[in-house]
């Protein structure tokens, strides 16, 4: 089962850092417009180890940071 959660943890990650990555990089003006966020991520996965629900997984990734912070001081 870790070997599950870990493998979906990199390819969260993966998809957070190359989902948005345009061909030429403009170095001067570079923001992110939409993606999912690294809060998201680990807010997902927290999520997952805890509780085995999916619907609980999404609801989480949208607090993000919020829910991380909740899980660190209630674990």
């Amino acid at each position: 089962m870790k070997v599950s959660v870990l493998i979906i943890l990199l390819t969260l990650t993966t998809l957070t850092l190359f989902a948005n990555t345009p061909l030429a990089i403009n170095l001067s003006n570079s923001t992110t417009a939409s993606g999912i966020g690294l809060g998201s991520v680990i807010a997902v996965m927290a999520s997952w180890s805890r509780n085995q629900s999916v619907l609980w997984a999404i609801l989480h990734a949208i607090f993000g940071w919020v829910y991380v912070i909740y899980f660190v001081i209630t674990r």
